[in-house]
């Protein structure tokens, strides 16, 4: 890396959320957690006074958005954020390049590729000689519309996503020492492959994925390549880009070519031997194999409202089946249940005890229970996107825990996960038999809490049995909704 004559001045901004279009959730403004100049700095650890970058950059806050993920954003919403994102580029004055922090399946009513459409509109705005560096969650979908308007592009190499930050930086740092060294844009070896898999099956802590994924660094660290990426694609959405990706950036760009082409084989040749990072089971099965076990705490997965991949998180499905089973309905067994999101509920435990549970998105029968408030917990708002934190959102809200029987389930205000023991808040997860979260593989904190876990197959905007959703407008073939006889996709490379 070289010093320039001057401080390069590189934007910082973005739009980031997973869109789920089986859920009938939609995504408003307020669903946002938006930042703005030295709070948007203060989100990365490399921005700020004393980094070693200091010296040779100038960042320049724009805009950024992040959302829990949720259903569709809403036009208006997406309109909003984008004019914003566009407008601040601009007004920026000459930038050099952008850090361009992004999720990758952001789906908004009305549009087919939402990120192709905000990049189109932040290429326009920084002008064709700035680059830009998108950095990506690897559930992102990566189109030739959205990836012929980018210079460097990375995603995240392990899920969980543990990596999240470190893959902000490097799409940073790869960024800087670009223009530091005078040699503008990499060539980009881009490949679509014909599979769409749910998250829940591509995790890195398990084969197929730990051995591709673990590919990457030894394919970057070669002369005259950049980076290289692979995408798994977003699987609860319904639109043609939704599949697995790999883009390779180099100088050489034959060999980004092939090292793209040898990565999409590798995926297809593999992708029957994706399997669930778990145990799986369906509803009913899971809590009676879970009740009958020693291992406690047992966790169990209500993956398909999983409300960090899209899901509503208000289907009381598990409260209900966990109460029609004896052993938790009377009490011999214990479970807690976090996470409906019901706000009239909440506000009701407050006051009084027969609820009606769920429904509110979900377009299905709320469950009635009655029982006992055992806890009421006041509105709190935990900062967990700042350096190095959960890049979740505004955790805000009330919360209230109800128990009848055996099961204690906590309602909350607004939408949101529990993956961390500080989730539970005054309740101990470690202190029951069963613990039952809307999420789909557990995250460090859960998995490391759990004596034994399953993941149940469950209804909901984020189920995992994709061919029960309805898909039909993704592009066809495409594994695994055909299978037999799809022996020999069109595999070529495009240098964009």
């Amino acid at each position: 890396m070289t010093t320039p004559t001057r401080r390069l001045r590189i934007g910082i901004g973005g739009m980031s959320i997973e869109s789920s279009t089986f859920c009938p959730h939609r995504s408003t403004y307020d669903d946002f957690r938006v930042t703005r100049d030295a709070d948007l700095l203060a989100r990365y650890t490399w921005t700020g006074p004393g980094s070693d970058l200091d010296d040779l950059v100038e960042w320049v806050p724009l805009v950024h958005a992040v959302s829990l993920p949720g259903g569709a954003v809403e036009r208006e919403t997406y309109d909003r954020i984008k004019v914003e994102l566009a407008d601040r580029v601009r007004a920026a004055g000459p930038l050099d390049g952008l850090v361009y922090d992004i999720h990758g399946a952001m789906s908004v009513v009305g549009l087919e590729d939402a990120e192709g459409d905000l990049t189109d509109a932040v290429r326009s705005a920084i002008g064709p000689d700035a680059l830009i560096s998108a950095a990506m969650d690897l559930h992102g979908n990566v189109s030739r519309r959205f990836a012929e308007q980018l210079d460097l592009i990375t995603a995240h190499r392990l899920a969980p996503h543990e990596d999240a930050w470190d893959t902000r930086e490097r799409a940073a740092r790869k960024l800087v020492e670009r223009l530091t060294s005078g040699k503008g844009r990499p060539s980009v070896a881009w490949v679509q492959i014909p599979v769409l898999l749910p998250g829940e099956k591509t995790s890195t802590r398990l084969e197929p994925a730990k051995s591709l994924y673990g590919r990457l660094a030894g394919i970057e660290a070669m002369d005259g390549i950049v980076d290289a990426a692979i995408w798994v694609g977003y699987a609860w959405a319904d639109e043609p880009r939704c599949k697995a990706a790999v883009v390779v950036t180099g100088d050489d760009a034959e060999l980004a070519a092939a090292q793209a082409r040898s990565l999409a084989e590798e995926y297809w040749r593999v992708r029957r031997e994706f399997v669930f990072v778990g145990p799986t089971a369906d509803a009913d099965t899971a809590i009676a194999q879970a009740v009958a076990s020693d291992a406690r705490p047992f966790l169990i997965s209500d993956s398909g409202d999983n409300p960090t991949a899209g899901g509503a998180g208000d289907l009381p499905y598990m409260l209900e089946r966990l109460l029609a089973d004896d052993e938790l309905a009377s009490g011999r067994s214990t479970a807690i249940h976090p996470g409906i999101m019901d706000p009239a509920a909440v506000a009701a435990c407050f006051e009084a005890v027969t609820l009606s549970v769920g429904g509110h998105i979900s377009k299905c029968e709320p469950y009635r229970l009655t029982g006992t408030v055992t806890a009421l917990q006041g509105a709190t708002s935990a900062d967990g996107d700042g350096p190095r934190g959960n890049p979740a959102y505004d955790e805000g809200g009330r919360t209230a825990a109800v128990t009848c029987g055996g099961v204690t389930t906590v309602l909350t205000e607004r939408r949101k996960p529990f993956h961390t023991r500080a989730d539970f808040g005054e309740l101990d997860p470690r202190t029951y038999d069963l613990v039952v979260v809307k999420i789909g593989y557990l995250e460090p904190e859960l998995y490391d809490m759990a004596a034994d876990w399953l993941l149940a197959l469950t209804p909901g905007g984020v189920d995992q049995d994709l061919l029960r959703l309805g898909h039909h407008r993704v592009e066809r073939p495409l594994y695994p909704f055909d299978d037999e006889g799809f022996e020999d996709p069109d595999l070529t490379v495009t240098l964009l």
